[in-house]
């Protein structure tokens, strides 16, 4: 049962206030039961298809969140049921989000990805570009979304140095765009911190860390 032990083991460490998601990307569905007959009730998915598919077929009292980039084009197939979008970079992504929510007369919660990584493919947007969509009136008319927190990857490298300063980058945004809550703009949720560094991505401020190899074993890519 390493996945069970894995979880105990993690949960273990984690202080009361950190949400754990267990990323379970490519994962086969008997993995996930296995998390989920441990306690595990938050899974986090990087493509919507195959959240979409799992969702299908798990217990209905799982939160799912599509921790991924996101394409328009494909939020259809999870508004029914996403509990969290974690990697919400762009108004028009926003836009969309809202209008398949309403189909489904739901509101659903997004995060905001921030840039934070020195790496180009690494996906998100600058304080300031949060601040001027925040502000702005297009955001109060979206009513079927709820903007919960942010969230935000940092460099993939070994001098934790560097991870380190772009979490607390991170941490002192979250702190600065705190103040300007909105009706749907309210931040509680910042979700930093992965298999290698969330440790310390807590100790910068995370309440919320994806955690999956760490859980699962390394991934197998086909």
């Amino acid at each position: 049962m390493p996945i069970q032990q894995n979880l105990k083991n993690i949960k273990s460490q984690l202080p009361e206030y950190v949400t754990l998601v267990a990323v379970s990307k490519t994962k086969p569905v008997a993995d996930l039961l296995e998390a989920y007959n441990a306690g595990q009730r938050i899974f986090g998915e990087n493509k919507i298809q195959e959240m979409a598919e799992k969702h299908e077929v798990m217990p209905k009292d799982i939160e799912w969140h599509m921790i991924g980039h996101v394409q328009r084009n494909k939020v259809k197939y999870m508004a029914s049921f996403v509990s969290l979008i974690h990697g919400v970079d762009n108004f028009k992504l926003l836009k969309e989000i809202n209008k398949q929510a309403k189909k489904h007369s739901r509101i659903i919660d997004c995060l905001f990805q921030i840039k934070i990584a020195s790496e180009d493919s690494k996906f998100g947007m600058t304080e300031l570009e949060v601040s001027e969509i925040i502000q702005s009136e297009a955001l109060s008319e979206l009513q079927n979304i709820k903007i919960v927190g942010l969230m935000g990857m940092a460099t993939f490298t070994h001098d934790m140095n560097q991870v380190k300063q772009e979490f607390t980058l991170l941490k002192s945004t979250f702190d600065n765009l705190k103040k300007l809550s909105t009706s749907n703009f309210q931040l509680l949720t910042l979700s930093m911190g992965m298999s290698g560094d969330y440790e310390l991505a807590i100790e910068c401020g995370s309440n919320m860390v994806r955690v999956g190899s760490s859980i699962f074993g390394s991934r197998s890519y086909n």
